[in-house]
């Protein structure tokens, strides 16, 4: 595999994810932006807590608008509060929600199962096994967390 290959198939991976997620209440359409950028903000606000929009926007790469979008989005489902900056009351932090609000755990919850059978065009259940055993191993040796590595 080169690295086309490898970039093209986190691509074909990422979109396998996104179709595994369940739909925020409200349904599709109603925010600008995809589950994508939803992950990135989010991913990005557990990693550098108490940031401000323009902040994530540098650090992911990401407009200032499509930053905003997530946080609002992370905000309705409880994943994220906003709060005045103590150091300039004119500015907002974003910081995660104590504990885990039902869309978390909703999204949490949410099995590739499905999703990873449409892609293939297949319910073949020996071949959906091994890949997500593959999928397992793939994640236990290349995503940081406890007890992986």
């Amino acid at each position: 595999m080169n690295g086309v290959e490898l970039f093209l198939l986190g691509r074909v991976l990422m979109k396998i994810g996104e179709d595994a997620l369940p739909e925020p209440p409200g349904g599709e359409g109603r925010y600008a932006g995809s589950a994508r950028l939803v992950l990135i903000v989010a991913s990005d606000i557990a990693a550098h807590p108490d940031s401000s929009v323009g902040e994530i926007a540098a650090r992911t790469g990401l407009p200032q608008s499509q930053v905003s979008t997530a946080v609002a989005r992370l905000k309705e489902a409880g994943s994220a509060q906003a709060v005045p900056d103590p150091a300039d009351r004119r500015r907002v932090l974003v910081r995660p929600a104590p504990g885990v609000s039902d869309r978390v755990a909703e999204v949490r919850a949410s099995r590739v199962e499905s999703a990873l059978a449409a892609a293939l065009g297949t319910d073949d259940p020996q071949r959906l096994t091994e890949i997500e055993a593959a999928l397992d191993v793939l994640a236990r040796h290349l995503m940081p967390g406890p007890g992986r590595g």
